[in-house]
């Protein structure tokens, strides 16, 4: 476990928040010909940008993210999983695959699920979130969710900017879990490498974007963060673990039932999550990311204070709250803007 103290903060910024932003630009920068030439996205019907885009710049955030961490961790004795650091590289490798080829849904998802599956039952018997659920049900579950979460951060990578605002927050909130001592050592320095890969890529993907993320930076991204995410969880804090990934949860799990419900092909593209309609409702581009922001803080403050409390009737202040803030945000894009 980490703990508390102004040095080890000092050191995640110094030594891995800004290594990762300066080779994630660096990376990102070196790649654009390449990725101008042989990875374009063109505009099609679903499409949320309006001329041709290189796609694939995760490719440096990921490497950004695996090479700090993996240097950090050979250097200060913090044992980050290999398997999860090869699950993410196999699903990378996916996501390029598709970015290409566009590969089989049913194919996509038999290697996303293996890529989550390696994660989850590799891990540690006492690792438990549920103790009283028998520990292979509890397994299964949480498979099942990592599959979703890996998928609903590539479903919600639609708007330039739109993973930046959602992962910083939440990477930034479980650095300072980490370093205040509720985080285990590789899950805060994970999140300290993807909170500043993803600062790296920003600038070339604020509006109008000069490049995507493409599939090969948003599943491994959902990984790496869905992964943080459940240490968080099995550490105790599975309210906080809920709390953080609250905006992206809800819209897409809504948006999906919704699709369900009306018979849609539910697997295939669309333009029908809350974010999409509302900048079909008149919302700018900005102000989407803008107000999904300020809600990801939101959410990220009332998380810290679930996990620093330690207290029920705080978590469930809090959790309500929570849930408010987002209902209010999802209601605000689903409603045309007065002219």
């Amino acid at each position: 476990m980490l703990v508390a103290s102004s040095d080890l903060a000092v050191g995640l910024v110094v030594f891995a928040l800004a290594p990762a932003v300066l080779i994630s630009a660096c990376i990102t920068w070196c790649s654009m010909p390449l990725l101008q030439r042989y990875a374009l996205a063109r505009p099609n019907a679903r499409s949320s940008h309006r001329i041709p885009t290189p796609q694939g710049g995760g490719i440096a955030v990921v490497a950004a993210t695996l090479l700090v961490a993996s240097a950090w961790a050979a250097w200060f004795s913090t044992a980050i999983p290999p398997v999860l650091i090869g699950a993410t590289v196999l699903i990378a490798l996916v996501g390029f695959a598709d970015d290409i080829v566009s590969l089989p849904v049913l194919l996509r998802l038999v290697l996303q699920a293996a890529a989550v599956g390696i994660v989850v039952f590799t891990a540690p018997e006492a690792l438990r979130i549920v103790p009283a659920v028998p520990l292979a049900l509890e397994r299964g579950l949480i498979l099942l969710a990592g599959i979703w979460f890996v998928n609903l951060v590539n479903f919600m990578d639609g708007l330039d900017l739109m993973t930046v605002v959602e992962v910083v927050p939440i990477t930034a909130a479980l650095l300072l879990l980490g370093w205040l001592g509720d985080l285990s050592g590789p899950a805060a320095l994970l999140a300290t490498t993807l909170c500043g890969a993803m600062l790296g890529f920003a600038p070339f993907n604020r509006p109008v974007a000069k490049v995507f993320l493409g599939d090969v930076g948003s599943l491994p991204i959902g990984l790496l963060l869905g992964w943080c995410l459940l240490e968080l969880a099995w550490h105790g804090q599975p309210a906080a673990a809920l709390l953080l990934p609250a905006y992206y949860l809800a819209d897409t799990t809504i948006t999906l039932f919704r699709r369900i419900a009306r018979r849609e092909q539910f697997w295939s593209a669309h333009r029908s999550h809350f974010y999409q309609r509302a900048t079909d409702n008149g919302f700018s581009v900005s102000r989407v990311t803008g107000e999904v922001l300020l809600l990801n803080l939101v959410l990220a403050g009332l998380a810290v204070l679930t996990v620093r409390a330690g207290s029920i009737a705080v978590t469930v202040v809090a959790l309500l709250a929570g849930a408010i803030a987002v209902g209010v945000v999802l209601r605000r894009f689903s409603r045309p803007q007065a002219s």
